[in-house]
Protein backbone atom coordinates (compact mmCIF):
# COMPACT_ATOMS: atom_id res chain seq x y z
CA UNK A 1 0.00 0.00 0.00
CA UNK A 2 1.40 3.33 -1.09
CA UNK A 3 1.73 6.10 1.44
CA UNK A 4 -0.22 9.13 0.19
CA UNK A 5 1.84 12.12 -0.74
CA UNK A 6 1.39 15.08 1.55
CA UNK A 7 1.89 18.51 0.03
CA UNK A 8 3.68 20.83 2.35
CA UNK A 9 2.99 24.52 1.79
CA UNK A 10 5.98 26.73 2.09
CA UNK A 11 6.01 30.47 2.42
CA UNK A 12 8.83 32.79 1.70
CA UNK A 13 10.09 34.47 4.80
CA UNK A 14 10.57 38.19 4.43
CA UNK A 15 13.98 39.35 5.38
CA UNK A 16 13.96 41.11 8.72
CA UNK A 17 17.58 42.09 8.55
CA UNK A 18 18.07 45.67 9.61
CA UNK A 19 20.20 48.08 7.68
CA UNK A 20 23.49 49.08 9.21
CA UNK A 21 23.68 52.66 10.55
CA UNK A 22 25.86 53.71 7.60
CA UNK A 23 23.42 52.14 5.11
CA UNK A 24 20.52 53.93 6.80
CA UNK A 25 22.37 57.22 6.54
CA UNK A 26 23.03 56.64 2.84
CA UNK A 27 19.39 55.75 2.25
CA UNK A 28 18.17 58.83 4.15
CA UNK A 29 20.59 61.07 2.28
CA UNK A 30 19.47 59.63 -1.05
CA UNK A 31 15.84 60.30 -0.14
CA UNK A 32 16.63 63.87 0.95
CA UNK A 33 18.50 64.49 -2.31
CA UNK A 34 15.56 63.15 -4.30
CA UNK A 35 13.15 65.44 -2.45
CA UNK A 36 15.41 68.43 -3.14
CA UNK A 37 15.56 67.61 -6.86
CA UNK A 38 11.76 67.31 -7.05
CA UNK A 39 11.20 70.52 -5.08
CA UNK A 40 13.66 72.47 -7.25
CA UNK A 41 11.92 71.23 -10.40
CA UNK A 42 8.55 72.17 -8.90
CA UNK A 43 9.82 75.64 -7.93
CA UNK A 44 10.99 76.35 -11.47
CA UNK A 45 7.63 75.34 -12.93
CA UNK A 46 5.39 76.85 -10.22
CA UNK A 47 7.20 80.22 -10.42
CA UNK A 48 6.44 80.41 -14.16
CA UNK A 49 3.00 78.81 -14.47
CA UNK A 50 1.58 78.75 -10.95
CA UNK A 51 0.20 75.71 -9.17
CA UNK A 52 -2.85 75.42 -11.42
CA UNK A 53 -0.83 75.74 -14.60
CA UNK A 54 1.59 73.00 -13.60
CA UNK A 55 0.88 69.27 -13.64
CA UNK A 56 2.43 66.47 -11.59
CA UNK A 57 3.60 64.93 -14.86
CA UNK A 58 5.49 68.10 -15.80
CA UNK A 59 7.25 68.21 -12.43
CA UNK A 60 8.13 64.52 -12.63
CA UNK A 61 9.50 64.97 -16.15
CA UNK A 62 11.64 67.97 -15.15
CA UNK A 63 12.92 66.15 -12.05
CA UNK A 64 13.62 63.05 -14.16
CA UNK A 65 11.55 60.77 -11.93
CA UNK A 66 8.40 58.76 -12.53
CA UNK A 67 5.04 60.13 -11.45
CA UNK A 68 4.73 57.19 -9.03
CA UNK A 69 8.10 58.00 -7.51
CA UNK A 70 7.17 61.66 -7.10
CA UNK A 71 3.92 60.73 -5.36
CA UNK A 72 5.91 58.50 -3.00
CA UNK A 73 7.61 61.62 -1.63
CA UNK A 74 4.67 64.02 -1.96
CA UNK A 75 1.09 62.77 -1.74
CA UNK A 76 -0.30 65.39 -4.14
CA UNK A 77 0.61 68.42 -6.22
CA UNK A 78 -0.91 70.64 -3.54
CA UNK A 79 1.27 69.13 -0.82
CA UNK A 80 4.34 69.59 -3.02
CA UNK A 81 3.37 73.21 -3.64
CA UNK A 82 2.94 73.88 0.08
CA UNK A 83 6.29 72.28 0.87
CA UNK A 84 7.99 74.52 -1.72
CA UNK A 85 6.25 77.65 -0.44
CA UNK A 86 6.98 76.89 3.23
CA UNK A 87 10.65 76.26 2.47
CA UNK A 88 11.06 79.56 0.67
CA UNK A 89 9.09 81.33 3.41
CA UNK A 90 11.61 80.02 5.93
CA UNK A 91 14.46 81.37 3.77
CA UNK A 92 12.83 84.80 3.36
CA UNK A 93 11.96 85.21 7.03
CA UNK A 94 15.08 83.81 8.66
CA UNK A 95 17.01 87.14 8.58
CA UNK A 96 14.16 88.92 10.38
CA UNK A 97 14.36 86.47 13.26
CA UNK A 98 17.72 87.92 14.30
CA UNK A 99 16.31 91.30 15.41
CA UNK A 100 16.86 91.87 19.14
CA UNK A 101 16.67 94.91 21.44
CA UNK A 102 20.37 94.66 22.35
CA UNK A 103 21.48 95.29 18.77
CA UNK A 104 22.21 98.63 17.16
CA UNK A 105 19.02 99.29 15.14
CA UNK A 106 20.61 101.26 12.29
CA UNK A 107 23.23 98.60 11.67
CA UNK A 108 20.70 95.79 12.09
CA UNK A 109 18.23 97.30 9.61
CA UNK A 110 21.08 98.12 7.21
CA UNK A 111 22.23 94.49 7.30
CA UNK A 112 18.65 93.29 6.88
CA UNK A 113 18.21 95.38 3.72
CA UNK A 114 21.44 93.92 2.32
CA UNK A 115 20.41 90.35 3.12
CA UNK A 116 16.96 90.81 1.59
CA UNK A 117 18.45 92.30 -1.58
CA UNK A 118 20.89 89.39 -1.81
CA UNK A 119 17.97 86.97 -1.52
CA UNK A 120 16.22 88.76 -4.38
CA UNK A 121 19.37 88.48 -6.47
CA UNK A 122 20.13 84.85 -5.65
CA UNK A 123 16.57 83.47 -5.38
CA UNK A 124 14.41 85.30 -7.93
CA UNK A 125 12.21 82.27 -8.67
CA UNK A 126 11.35 81.89 -4.98
CA UNK A 127 10.44 85.55 -4.69
CA UNK A 128 8.26 85.47 -7.80
CA UNK A 129 6.43 82.38 -6.58
CA UNK A 130 5.74 83.96 -3.20
CA UNK A 131 4.51 87.12 -4.93
CA UNK A 132 2.24 85.04 -7.18
CA UNK A 133 0.74 83.30 -4.15
CA UNK A 134 0.06 86.65 -2.46
CA UNK A 135 -1.54 88.16 -5.57
CA UNK A 136 -3.89 85.17 -5.77
CA UNK A 137 -4.98 85.70 -2.17
CA UNK A 138 -2.73 83.02 -0.64
CA UNK A 139 -5.41 80.30 -0.95
CA UNK A 140 -3.06 77.50 0.07
CA UNK A 141 -0.83 79.45 2.45
CA UNK A 142 -3.24 81.60 4.43
CA UNK A 143 -3.02 79.55 7.64
CA UNK A 144 0.78 79.70 7.52
CA UNK A 145 0.65 83.48 7.09
CA UNK A 146 -1.99 83.91 9.78
CA UNK A 147 -0.03 82.13 12.52
CA UNK A 148 3.77 81.69 12.35
CA UNK A 149 4.37 84.70 10.10
CA UNK A 150 2.10 86.95 12.12
CA UNK A 151 3.70 85.84 15.38
CA UNK A 152 7.19 86.48 14.03
CA UNK A 153 6.35 89.95 12.72
CA UNK A 154 4.59 90.92 15.95
CA UNK A 155 7.63 89.88 17.99
CA UNK A 156 9.87 92.09 15.81
CA UNK A 157 7.39 94.96 16.02
CA UNK A 158 7.97 94.85 19.79
CA UNK A 159 11.73 95.04 19.19
CA UNK A 160 11.39 98.05 16.87
CA UNK A 161 9.06 99.79 19.34
CA UNK A 162 11.64 99.20 22.07
CA UNK A 163 14.33 100.84 19.89
CA UNK A 164 12.01 103.80 19.38
CA UNK A 165 11.35 104.14 23.13
CA UNK A 166 15.10 104.09 23.74
CA UNK A 167 15.48 106.97 21.30
CA UNK A 168 17.50 104.85 18.87
CA UNK A 169 14.97 105.17 16.04
CA UNK A 170 12.58 107.84 14.85
CA UNK A 171 8.92 107.22 15.78
CA UNK A 172 7.79 105.24 12.73
CA UNK A 173 5.20 102.48 12.47
CA UNK A 174 7.15 99.18 12.72
CA UNK A 175 4.75 97.33 10.43
CA UNK A 176 5.19 99.87 7.64
CA UNK A 177 8.96 99.82 8.10
CA UNK A 178 9.03 96.04 7.64
CA UNK A 179 6.60 96.19 4.70
CA UNK A 180 8.70 98.90 3.04
CA UNK A 181 11.87 96.82 3.28
CA UNK A 182 10.07 93.80 1.85
CA UNK A 183 8.53 95.81 -0.98
CA UNK A 184 11.66 97.65 -2.08
CA UNK A 185 14.07 94.72 -1.93
CA UNK A 186 11.75 92.11 -3.45
CA UNK A 187 10.80 94.48 -6.27
CA UNK A 188 14.11 93.68 -7.96
CA UNK A 189 13.18 89.99 -8.18
CA UNK A 190 9.41 90.19 -8.73
CA UNK A 191 9.74 92.92 -11.38
CA UNK A 192 13.16 91.93 -12.68
CA UNK A 193 12.05 92.31 -16.31
CA UNK A 194 10.75 95.82 -15.63
CA UNK A 195 13.96 96.84 -13.87
CA UNK A 196 16.06 95.47 -16.73
CA UNK A 197 13.85 97.15 -19.36
CA UNK A 198 14.20 100.54 -17.67
CA UNK A 199 17.84 100.43 -16.56
CA UNK A 200 19.33 97.77 -18.81
CA UNK A 201 20.71 96.09 -15.70
CA UNK A 202 19.84 93.47 -13.06
CA UNK A 203 21.15 92.68 -9.60
CA UNK A 204 23.50 90.16 -11.23
CA UNK A 205 25.62 93.17 -12.22
CA UNK A 206 27.87 93.79 -9.16
CA UNK A 207 28.01 97.56 -9.73
CA UNK A 208 24.24 97.83 -10.11
CA UNK A 209 23.75 95.70 -6.98
CA UNK A 210 26.09 97.96 -4.99
CA UNK A 211 24.36 101.11 -6.23
CA UNK A 212 20.91 99.68 -5.51
CA UNK A 213 21.91 98.63 -2.00
CA UNK A 214 23.45 102.01 -1.23
CA UNK A 215 20.34 103.87 -2.37
CA UNK A 216 17.85 101.60 -0.58
CA UNK A 217 19.83 101.84 2.65
CA UNK A 218 19.99 105.63 2.33
CA UNK A 219 16.28 106.03 1.57
CA UNK A 220 15.11 103.73 4.35
CA UNK A 221 17.67 104.52 7.04
CA UNK A 222 17.37 108.28 6.63
CA UNK A 223 13.68 107.85 7.36
CA UNK A 224 14.25 106.04 10.65
CA UNK A 225 17.34 107.75 12.08
CA UNK A 226 16.46 109.50 15.34
CA UNK A 227 16.05 113.27 15.07
CA UNK A 228 18.64 115.04 17.24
Amino acid sequence: MKTPLVKIKTTKQKSTRKLSPSAERRRDQAQQNKRKIIMQAALNLFSRSGVHGTSVEQVADKADVSKTNLLYYFSSKEQLYLEVIKQLLDVWLQPLQGFSVEQDPIQTISNYIKTKLELSRDNPAESRLFCMEMVQGAPLLFNELNSPLRALVESKVHVINAWIKLGKLAPVDPYHLIFSIWATTQHYADFRIQVEAVTGKTLDDPDFFATTLKNLQSIILNGVRPIK
